[in-house]
């Protein structure tokens, strides 16, 4: 019997080897993925964009509330830039009104008044800070200077900042002479007195604690009162 013979070329006749595509399938394979990395990326950045323009879907379907964030106080909503300059003349105006004041029969009437520049400072952080939530901000303040003497609590003058305004609020400022360290036990020795005129003290040194009372003129809000 004559011997079978394969033919020469047998793998030329084959079909190919799983192993010889796999290559392909595998570079197909990490192109999907990397279509399907970079739709997602996509999307993130647009969900991302969205929130950052604010868009209220976004915010909405997040569930968190930005309108805390993101709505001005009230001390930011009436601030005006002109405030500090404002300050500056209120306060250099409340100073000359006191000084005008110790020359007549007041509880402030002496040669001189020592004005402390801590209380003058304390004074306008004040003033800013009640003036703050006001529409009109200092400008429509109405301030009214006093002196406290034990019981008895004396009118030195009014400022009206802004005369040209009607006022929305008053301002009064409570005063104090300085009574405790060693200045009340030698202020007597400067003092000068005849029989024909009354006691005339050479000089009162302001305590840098006071007292302010806000009251609101066109509202019936009760009156606001701060130890400083």
């Amino acid at each position: 019997m004559p011997a079978l013979s394969a033919p020469s070329d047998i793998s030329s006749s084959l079909p190919p080897s799983p192993v010889d595509s796999s290559p392909r399938r595998l570079s197909w394979g990490k192109l999907v993925q990397r279509l399907a990395d970079f739709s997602a990326g996509g999307s993130s950045s647009s969900i991302e964009s969205r929130s950052n323009n604010g868009s209220r879907s976004d915010l909405s379907d997040s569930g968190s509330d930005f309108s805390s964030d993101l709505s001005p106080s009230i001390d930011d909503l009436f601030y005006d830039p002109m405030e500090e300059t404002i300050l500056k003349d209120v306060v250099d105006l409340i100073a000359r009104s006191l000084k005008e004041a110790k020359d007549s029969d007041c509880a402030l009437r002496c040669t001189k008044l020592l004005i402390p520049e801590k209380l003058l400072e304390h004074i306008g952080r004040e003033l800013l800070h009640l003036a703050a939530s006001e529409p009109c901000g200092l400008r429509g303040a109405l301030i009214d200077l006093c002196v406290e003497q034990g019981l008895v609590c004396e009118s030195v003058g009014q400022i009206s900042v802004d005369p040209y305004l009607v006022p929305t609020f008053q301002l009064t400022l409570v005063l104090r002479i300085e009574s405790s360290g060693l200045w009340p036990k030698i202020q007597g020795l400067f003092s000068t007195k005849s029989p024909s005129t009354p006691v005339v003290r050479q000089a009162i040194k302001l305590s840098t604690g006071f007292r302010v009372i806000k009251k609101k003129l066109y509202s019936s809000e009760e009156m606001l009162i701060e130890e400083c």
